[in-house]
């Protein structure tokens, strides 16, 4: 969420096209997972300038910039985009409009890598679990392998992929953006059926 606001990624001048996103909305038990909406970008500051959110991902500067919420949910609502990204919203099961976000980047081979984060206030509800199978069993780019890691001093994290049929593949270090260094990680792969 660091890249600055390209010209004409402004969030008032989006003109929002499901068909163009080409993104499925998919119903869990408590909540739905939506392409995002500029209206996320509010929720998204608030949860992601938590220093514990942002250092639990390799993206999120801390602290978090002007208009960074911003150009995210514009690079995430962009026809050229490489990410899709979802909301995971629960308001219709009277929880939060927005409690996290989900994605899968594209990579080569039909392959895609998964992240998520959860905001501070939902975590140990089992709400990250519960994403991550939902996304898996729509599999919605059509990937043959799914590849996700988790910083190794954030083992909740670890937990949710194991739980979600994830097998541990190894040891490996990413940048953070947040932590301004190299974090030891542990990285993920899941075969698809």
């Amino acid at each position: 969420m660091s890249a600055p606001m390209r010209e004409g990624t402004r969030l008032d001048d989006l003109k929002i096209d499901s068909g163009i996103l080409n993104q499925p909305v998919i119903e869990t038990e408590r909540f739905v997972l939506r392409p995002l909406r500029p209206s996320d970008a509010g929720m998204i500051a608030h949860y992601t300038s938590d220093r514990r959110v942002a250092e639990g991902t390799r993206a999120i500067p801390h602290p978090l910039p002007p208009g960074a919420s911003e150009g995210f949910v514009a690079r995430a609502l962009s026809a050229d985009r490489t990410e899709d990204v979802w909301a995971i919203d629960g308001t219709g099961h009277q929880l939060a409009e927005l409690l996290g976000v989900i994605s899968l980047t594209r990579m080569e081979g039909d392959q895609s890598e998964l992240g998520f984060w959860i905001g501070a206030g939902f975590w140990n509800t089992g709400f990250a679990t519960e994403a991550v199978e939902a996304l898996v069993a729509a599999n919605p780019h059509g990937s043959r392998t799914l590849f996700a890691e988790a910083f190794q001093d954030n083992p909740g994290s670890a937990r949710v992929l194991t739980n979600c049929g994830f097998v541990y593949l190894g040891d490996a270090e990413s940048w953070s953006v947040a932590r301004e260094a190299r974090v030891p990680t542990w990285t993920y792969l899941r075969k698809m059926g």
